[in-house]
């Protein structure tokens, strides 16, 4: 007898040999009545897609130390410097984001259009119209032509974000510069609600804090993502034929 994510396998891998799109629908369809799994640890570096960064690079500097000192430049502790700075390494990343905006937009166009031609004299040939067309013609009125349009548009934007949230990140690469990459994703599973925090940038470690925490406003190249999977996810989210209708529906 398959079990329920057997029997996906084995339909996806159909689907795919088929070129056919769905996978996500059929595991959908496999938990039902079931809550979302959490997907497993793994190795950052191993993720399909993973790239490691490459930025320009300053010329290697020398790490210049002093005679018989036993204090070394960059640390924050006499003995051992616990902040990150080697891959494996973990630090918390904090999360503040605070944001407001507003914005009118009113657009009002108006075109009127009208053309007109006529064939008043052309070798005589012009009263020979009426032979090509079934009814008498003139002339003079060829071609007669207008057009009219109008648009009206008006738009506002009221949003206000407060987002406040910590996670722990890895650090998965050291450039050459001494600049560091992490990586971090946190998931909370709440009864059918998955909550996801992604987090991915580059750090000095200069801007490290003393207990090993840095904010996200001093993250380069900053990646966060929070978001949702679950019952109440699916809630708010329109249906594929709402999506497919509203994109190609020109009205």
């Amino acid at each position: 007898m398959f079990r329920p994510r057997t029997l996906v396998s084995l339909l996806c891998l159909g689907l795919a040999m088929g070129s056919l799109p769905g996978c996500r629908t059929l595991e959908r369809l496999a938990e039902v009545g079931d809550t979302p799994q959490v997907a497993p640890i793994q190795n950052p570096t191993q993720a399909s897609g993973y790239q490691p960064v490459s930025l320009p690079m300053p010329a290697p500097g020398i790490d210049e130390r002093q005679a018989n000192s036993l204090w070394r430049p960059g640390s924050r502790a006499f003995f051992k410097d616990q902040r990150a700075s080697a891959v494996g390494d973990i630090l918390t990343v904090l999360v503040e984001i605070k944001d407001n905006a507003k914005l009118n937009n009113t657009t009002d166009t108006t075109k009127d259009a009208n053309e007109s031609a006529g064939l008043t004299n052309f070798l005589g040939l012009e009263s020979k119209l009426n032979l090509i067309f079934p009814d008498a013609i003139d002339p003079t009125q060829l071609v007669n032509g207008a057009s009219k349009s109008a648009h009206v548009g008006d738009g506002t934007i009221n949003r206000t974000e407060d987002i406040t949230l910590k996670v722990a990140a890895v650090i998965t690469q050291v450039l050459p510069n001494g600049n560091m990459v992490l990586s971090g994703t946190q998931q909370v599973k709440v009864n059918a609600e998955v909550r996801e925090l992604q987090v991915a940038g580059i750090i000095r470690p200069e801007d490290i804090t003393a207990i090993n925490t840095i904010g996200y406003e001093k993250i380069a190249e900053a990646r966060i993502s929070y978001g949702g999977r679950g019952i109440i996810s699916d809630q708010q989210q329109p249906r594929y034929g709402q999506e497919i209708y509203d994109i190609l529906f020109p009205f």
